[in-house]
């Protein structure tokens, strides 16, 4: 199969015509291997309209969605950012000259995609997704759902930090963009998304009389 030319393809069918416009964004999806961030016998898979498995239930964000988070978060080169459940999104933000660690709860996911992000120049970290690795970051994006305000993830930005994340409460999703402010942090939904929920950050039921 020729990647590279799956690439292209992906890019001008699945990326610029959804809004995706930041010139430099698209030239790191030209770039970022995604079938390296695929199980080995998905990588054929890597450049469809679907959500690929890493490992262990773990999905790939469809790229349509992920472009459009990272073209929210207005990424400038030199900044920080942490990738939590985001391989892909770490590569591509690394293409864009950001500093990246990518934060993975299961070792088997890291596994699979550890060489690529090695190859982009991303450190990766294993811990729970719900305990952001290190602090004061300029970003922070994930490709999973979650169901309710990651209020760990906000507390780990810096003073102008955004975060972008799809929140998905029930069957249908909303991507939205959190920014960090000295009085507070602002937020502002940006599309319609329902990638698979993380469940490390699904609080248990809870029963009340």
């Amino acid at each position: 199969m020729d990647y590279a030319a799956a690439r292209k393809v992906m890019v001008d069918s699945q990326v610029r015509v959804n809004d995706v416009t930041d010139r430099t964004l698209q030239a790191a999806l030209m770039t970022v291997p995604r079938e390296r961030f695929c199980a080995p016998d998905q990588a054929f898979a890597a450049y469809g309209e679907v959500e690929v498995e890493i490992a262990a239930g773990r999905r790939l964000m469809q790229v349509r969605e992920v472009s459009k988070l990272i073209q929210a978060l207005d990424a400038r080169e030199g900044e920080t950012a942490l990738a939590i459940a985001g391989p892909y999104a770490a590569a591509v933000l690394a293409a864009m000259k950001v500093s990246v660690t990518a934060q993975e709860a299961d070792q088997s996911v890291l596994d699979v995609v550890g060489p690529a992000l090695a190859d982009a120049g991303v450190a990766g970290v294993v811990a729970p997704l719900g305990q952001p690795t290190g602090g004061e970051w300029d970003i922070i994006v994930s490709e999973g759902a979650v169901t309710v305000r990651p209020t760990a993830w906000l507390a780990a930005l810096r003073v102008g930090g955004r975060l972008a994340v799809v929140e998905r409460p029930g069957p249908n999703g909303r991507a939205v963009l959190y920014v960090k402010g000295r009085e507070g942090v602002s937020r502002r939904e940006l599309f319609d998304a329902a990638p698979p929920v993380l469940a490390e950050m699904t609080p248990a039921p809870a029963f009340a009389l």
